[in-house]
């Protein structure tokens, strides 16, 4: 434990440990997430942090409130106001932040499981026994956090001396994908019953490629639309402008402002837009490419 943690543990404990029975789900979540904390510690340290940020803010603000107002009453409860505020904020932003890690880790795992459940099923049937499979899995496939996820089991296998099942359950409690965890449920009660997990795998494999190419088909459907929107509204709207305000600068006058107006739009206001298109398609992208 660090310096900084001890001391935000030493300081917000108690409260913490209130904190804490009311989120439920953080404990989960930041193993899922993989911090390497416990949610007492965690509640704690963002605790410390909030206040200093806090104890930051309040005489910067107040500062700048007083020179600009000219009156330090109204300064201070403002700076006062605004700094809990933005302190309040960053705590829901931190204590929020191992959910936002692990849905992204949910929906790299999601958009490679197709892919690695055909190499899975593949390696499988060959009829080596499933921690051989696993073991080649994750030192010669490059599916990012699925290689992750299957790499963890192993060395539970291999450095903790856990059996096969016991490591995939407790891979099921890590995991934050659902769709793996389904997987391995599978996986964990064909070994128990003795069934083909060959056939399993394939099974899985086909059904996930279905609902990939279904969602590539959708995909395709929806990129159309925004393309056209793009088009037609930010392209097509940009030069509608542009020409309509060069005719009125030219029968009314007041070029100055038309050109500032024209220029911010160009320059400034349509790359933004375009950035912000391009950011929307890359994460409605199936596979995240």
């Amino acid at each position: 434990m660090g310096s900084y943690l001890r001391l935000a543990f030493i300081l917000f404990g108690s409260i913490s440990e209130t904190i804490g029975s009311y989120l439920t789900d953080l404990k989960s979540d930041l193993k899922k997430s993989r911090v390497k904390l416990s949610a007492q510690e965690y509640i704690s340290k963002t605790l410390l942090t909030s206040f200093l940020i806090f104890l930051i803010l309040l005489p910067i603000l107040s500062f700048i409130f007083a020179y600009f107002f000219q009156e330090f009453l109204f300064a201070f409860i403002t700076s006062f106001t605004a700094s809990l505020l933005l302190s309040v904020i960053i705590f829901t932003i931190a204590i929020n932040y191992p959910k936002f890690i692990m849905q992204n880790k949910a929906k790299e795992i999601e958009n490679s499981l197709p892919f690695a459940a055909l190499y899975l099923s593949t390696v499988a049937g060959s009829k080596l026994p499933l921690h051989k499979t696993f073991e080649i899995f994750s030192k010669f496939s490059d599916y990012g956090e699925v290689t992750r996820e299957v790499g963890e089991m192993v060395t539970d296998i291999k450095s903790f001396g856990l059996d096969l099942n016991t490591a995939i359950e407790r891979q099921i409690e890590r995991t934050p994908s659902k769709k793996f965890t389904e997987v391995l449920w599978g996986v964990l009660s064909v070994l128990r019953v003795g069934a083909n997990l060959n056939a399993y795998l394939k099974e899985k494999s086909t059904s996930f490629m279905a609902e990939y190419r279904r969602k590539i088909y959708e995909f395709s459907h929806t990129l159309t639309i925004y393309i056209e929107l793009y088009l037609t509204s930010i392209v097509l709207g940009t030069i509608f402008f542009t020409i309509l305000t060069a005719i009125m600068a030219g029968i009314g006058g007041a070029q100055g402002n038309i050109i500032f107006l024209q220029f911010f739009l160009i320059f400034f206001l349509l790359p933004l837009i375009s950035i912000t298109f391009i950011f929307i398609i890359r994460s409605i992208t199936p596979g995240g490419e």
